[in-house]
């Protein structure tokens, strides 16, 4: 069974080579267990750091490792969608490049999808999960999960936590559906799934903070609350 691993790359000069050689170290070491063959695919997004180039040496020097460029910004949900569109595996995995979540988690969840549920994610919300973060960016996002679980009546504890993976067809069936394209493309995709019926696994992750992030914590934020609304007039009120 042939899985894909993507990464939304912004702006990741520092960090994409890193993210890529561990991936494939940690994917070859479990390749029997797995029993998957796979590819990882960059989704570079318009870079202007020179992240291009380090992804196309990358493309050269692995042969499981393919570029996608963008000359403009798609936005990360944009990124992620024009990638799973060009990827051949059955199971999709997406990863945010700073490996924030603790790598040694993947073969965990790949079997999630091998074990028959349509979607994994992992959550740093759980008991169970391990973080370190500021004190500022837990508030806010305790907050905005409690709005999604409130207002679109979602079961998931952490919607955002970049470390996902998909059963193929599930993934597909929702892509087009999903009209976010940049930071709420993670928690679009989740309550669609779970108002389809598809079965979705949550489980505890080690996630740390790695230094800054791209997220601006109040105008995407505010972003984010206007799409959960946008997302609860469509569902529930035009029900579409």
């Amino acid at each position: 069974m042939r899985g894909s691993v993507i990464f939304p790359a912004y702006n990741e000069a520092n960090k994409i080579e890193v993210a890529v050689e561990r991936t494939i170290g940690i994917l070859n070491k479990n390749k029997n267990e797995i029993n998957t063959s796979y590819e990882i695919i960059i989704a570079e997004d318009g870079s202007t750091d020179g992240t291009d180039k380090i992804a196309k040496n990358l493309a050269e020097k692995f042969e499981a490792v393919k570029h996608i460029h963008s000359d403009v910004r798609l936005g990360r949900g944009g990124a992620l969608k024009n990638a799973f569109k060009n990827a051949s595996g059955e199971i999709m995995v997406y990863m945010d490049v700073d490996l924030a979540t603790d790598i040694e988690q993947l073969d965990e969840l790949i079997g999630s999808i091998r074990e028959g549920y349509d979607f994994a994610t992992g959550s740093r919300m759980l008991h169970e999960s391990k973080t370190k973060r500021t004190w500022k960016r837990s508030i806010a996002s305790k907050g905005y999960n409690f709005l999604i679980r409130t207002l679109l009546r979602s079961e998931i504890k952490d919607h955002q936590c970049g470390f996902k993976s998909f059963k193929r067809e599930p993934l597909f069936d929702l892509l087009d559906e999903i009209k976010d394209q940049h930071w709420f493309w993670d928690t679009e995709l989740l309550v669609r799934a779970q108002r389809k019926g598809y079965r979705i696994r949550e489980f505890p992750v080690n996630w740390a903070h790695t230094g800054a992030t791209k997220v601006d914590l109040i105008k995407d934020v505010i972003g984010m609350g206007s799409q959960a609304f946008r997302l609860w007039w469509e569902l529930d009120v035009l029900k579409t």
